[in-house]
């Protein structure tokens, strides 16, 4: 049989493929990439749900002339393989392979780097703006938005802008596939439910007209008085009105698993002239059976797995996630002013368990991450302990919500991020390294960074046990120690993990990178540096302890998976000169740039956080018989 999709090396190649193969093209196209993401782990089910979709996209478009922005782009690997890149998925998430999202580095035909979500109609509105002013108005602008990224609030400011402007034409496709992560909540995930279930305005009209025309009298004038009704009928029986209220013309909904009718309604879309929207229904992990029967989230992300099977190879180690989740759930059983908060990512930060124990006790807002802290900072007011669940990252979007609507009023909410630091696979926009700089600067803010599962039971216990103002706890995408990382002594709330006398150096380590901190000191000791390990506990803001300790070294050196500017080093090296301490910080941390996807282990190396890395330069720093390493007190 002939292998269509191994001819495919440009969208041209779509558009010249007789109708009739395009059935076959898309199995084709389902079959590489059950085999592919198998081998490499990677968004699989929101990729299956897209199959035609991202066709006949390719088929009615002419990227790059036309733009095409995703949104988020983890649906974006169908899009790839018709771009040229088929043959780059062996490295999919890999170091120095391809991205799992655009990249505007990897092909002209990604213009938006975009893994946050909601953002992509925004960038649409921008670019059909440009291009009116630039004489590029044949040039089409398309969105393609999940129904989850509708629940966020970015997309109504961005619609409100697009429907204003009628003689500038964006075409907005929703794929609803009726989730994000998990099953998509809220008011607009239950209207598009209703689209997707009520029975279509074209057929209650045809059945009222065949029922009239057999009352010869009365029958005609009666169908032309309903059909002057069209639009309320329209409200009753699909509610696509909200979307034309705010003057963007409805398609749909439309099967988005039959190309030919994705295409036709994507070609009258395109040749109306104004905002349209093309609400296409597709299911998340479409045509392969353990995707489609995964009820946790229809294999949205997934890791090397069985092909056949679709069940994980090996066992996964314990992670943060894992004890966080179970420590949780503790909690909860133990205090019933505890609530937990959550946009979007219920079952990714651990929360299922917590969920089903206490389903009244926990609000997924969607991806809504400014609107889930203010949310939270009003159920604080009411005299509750929120705790706000997001990855690292996310938490940029809603900083002033955590600076204006918490800290400002002193509220108690617990912040827990996950896939904080490096979070590799997944590439620069999801690596939690600014969290610290952004946190570093709210007042009353504490934050906890735990070295271990043990740790991370203690410090999760005595955040929502603080009353006095916010609290943030943060932990890796990783495995979590094994074994308890023991402390030989306390100093104020910092950890001593190894002590020695007539010490030259102090290390701090900054939560899940104690392993490598005691690592250096180790490497030290060989050289004949005598070396004391300290880990904060609470990272931010400075343990008081800390300054007269540092006084009594030469160099202190901190070791931190946050970006350099304005994490704890510089916290650390602030506080010593406010207290008059001269004993000079090194601080090691990641590079304040964008950084690639690859392993976390094989990124932070990259990025000078090794053991090896870290005390070659500090035996080059004592090597040097530098003055600014003599101790305070000498």
């Amino acid at each position: 049989m002939r292998r269509l999709l191994s001819e495919i090396s440009s969208p041209a190649d779509v558009k010249a493929l007789d109708p009739t193969l395009l059935s076959q093209l898309a199995d084709e196209i389902r079959t590489f990439l059950v085999d592919s993401v198998s081998r490499t782990g990677g968004h699989l089910g929101p990729n299956l749900g897209v199959v035609e979709l991202t066709i006949a996209m390719h088929r009615v478009f002419d990227s790059p002339h036309d733009v095409l922005v995703w949104d988020t782009g983890h649906q974006a690997y169908v899009h790839k393989m018709l771009t040229g890149r088929l043959d780059d998925f062996g490295k999919l998430r890999q170091g120095g392979g391809l991205s799992g999202y655009p990249s505007r580095a990897e092909s002209e035909h990604d213009v938006v780097e975009n893994s946050h979500a909601s953002t992509a109609l925004s960038y649409a509105d921008g670019l059909a703006k440009a291009f009116a002013l630039t004489d590029q108005s044949d040039r089409a602008v398309v969105a393609v938005v999940g129904d989850g990224a509708l629940t966020g609030g970015m997309c109504w400011e961005a619609l409100n802008n697009i429907a204003a402007a009628p003689d500038r034409p964006v075409l907005i496709i929703v794929n609803d596939n009726g989730r994000s992560y998990a099953p998509t909540v809220g008011g607009l995930a239950q209207h598009l439910g209703a689209l997707r279930l009520s029975p279509s305005y074209e057929q209650a009209l045809d059945l009222v007209k065949n029922s009239l025309a057999r009352t010869p009298l009365v029958g005609a004038p009666l169908y032309d008085a309903l059909h002057g009704m069209k639009k309320g009928l329209k409200d009753l029986l699909q509610p696509q009105a909200m979307f034309e209220d705010l003057g963007l013309k409805y398609v749909g909904p439309i099967d988005g698993h039959d190309v030919g009718a994705v295409e036709g309604a994507l070609r009258r879309a395109r040749d109306y002239g104004a905002p349209v929207i093309v609400h296409c229904l597709t299911d998340k992990g479409h045509g392969y059976a353990p995707a489609e029967n995964d009820e946790a989230d229809n294999f949205h992300g997934v890791p090397v797995i069985d092909p056949v099977s679709g069940r994980p190879v090996g066992v996964a180690p314990p992670s943060w996630t894992a004890v966080f989740a179970e420590e949780m759930l503790a909690l909860g059983h133990e205090r019933a002013d505890l609530v937990a908060v959550t946009a979007a990512m219920l079952r990714p930060v651990g929360l299922h368990p917590f969920a089903h124990a206490f389903p009244d006790r926990v609000f997924d807002v969607g991806i809504a991450e400014q609107h889930a802290v203010t949310s939270a900072a009003g159920l604080a007011m009411g005299g509750l302990h929120p705790v706000v669940c997001v990855y690292a990252t996310f938490l940029n979007r809603a900083f002033d919500q955590v600076l204006m609507d918490v800290a400002l009023h002193r509220l108690p909410v617990t912040f827990v991020l996950d896939r904080a630091g490096v979070t590799g696979e997944d590439g620069a926009s999801h690596n939690g390294m600014w969290d610290l700089s952004i946190l570093g600067v709210v007042p009353g803010m504490r934050v906890a960074a735990p070295r271990d599962a043990v740790r991370l039971r203690e410090l999760l216990r005595e955040a929502v046990e603080h009353d006095a103002g916010p609290t943030a706890l943060r932990f890796p995408k990783a495995s979590v120690e094994s074994s308890e990382i023991a402390a030989v002594d306390r100093l104020g709330g910092m950890d001593i993990l190894r002590r020695a006398d007539d010490s030259d150096v102090l290390v701090v380590a900054v939560g899940a990178l104690a392993p490598m901190a005691l690592d250096v000191a180790d490497r030290l000791h060989a050289q004949g540096i005598v070396t004391t390990v300290v880990d904060p506990r609470w990272v931010l803001p400075v343990d008081q302890a800390l300054p007269a300790l540092a006084a009594a070294h030469g160099l202190v050196v901190t070791i931190e998976d946050n970006g350099v500017a304005g994490g704890v080093g510089d916290a650390v090296a602030r506080e010593l000169r406010s207290r008059g301490v001269r004993t000079p910080v090194r601080s090691f941390a990641l590079p304040q740039q964008f950084l690639a996807q690859g392993r976390r282990v094989d990124v932070l190396a990259e990025s000078g956080l090794s053991a090896q890395e870290i005390a070659r330069a500090v035996v080059e720093s004592v090597a040097q018989h530098d003055p600014a390493l003599e101790r305070t007190g000498d």
